[in-house]
């Protein structure tokens, strides 16, 4: 019988790039997120190439029982005085869940019920976040540097981002040099 080792994807601890693997990569910049910031007037006054967030994920076969496994890389920055943040969605199938587990930079990971009620978890290398399914879920870049979380959730979850098309109930923002929370309400 012969036996075959195969090298396994790896990702580098401190800096979240992935190597040996057949990898996916996708940029979205401002343009492409359309009503997610609060401030449309700011929004419409940045670069709209300006890139917010990278995903790299490992290309896997979109079969039941499947995984995917990817990396976010959030950078720091402000559409006025509100945090860069990934869009944000609930899955397709809702049941489904989802871990991260933070890597490098600092942020908040923004979780939602169908509900309406939100709360937040810091995000830090280290950091480990098991999100239940039924939960929409965003991270948020407070710090200076780059955010990037290693996330693993079903092949089968999918993303519905139709579903917040009146975003999250909860903004995080800086004011007088700090980070604060608002609420936000849909007009």
């Amino acid at each position: 019988m012969t036996i075959s080792i195969t090298q396994p994807p790896q990702v580098a601890w401190a800096s979240g790039q992935f190597t040996n693997g057949p990898l996916i990569r996708k940029s979205t910049r401002l343009q492409n997120l359309t009503h997610v910031f609060m401030d449309e007037k700011a929004w419409l006054a940045c670069d709209p190439q300006q890139i917010v967030y990278d995903v790299e994920m490992v290309d896997s076969a979109p079969i039941a029982g499947a995984l995917y496994t990817g990396v976010t890389h959030l950078q720091p920055g402000k559409v006025g005085d509100e945090y860069f943040m990934t869009r944000g969605h609930f899955h397709a199938q809702r049941e489904q869940g989802e871990v991260y587990y933070g890597l490098r930079g600092s942020g908040l990971l923004l979780l939602q019920d169908e509900k309406g009620t939100a709360r937040l978890e810091p995000v830090f290398p280290g950091s480990v976040h098991i999100i239940p399914g039924f939960t929409a879920h965003r991270l948020i870049n407070t710090g200076n540097d780059i955010l990037s979380a290693l996330a693993v959730w079903p092949c089968a979850a999918g993303h519905d981002y139709a579903a917040l098309t009146q975003g999250f109930n909860l903004r995080v923002v800086e004011e007088v040099g700090r980070v604060q929370l608002k609420e936000y309400h849909h007009d």
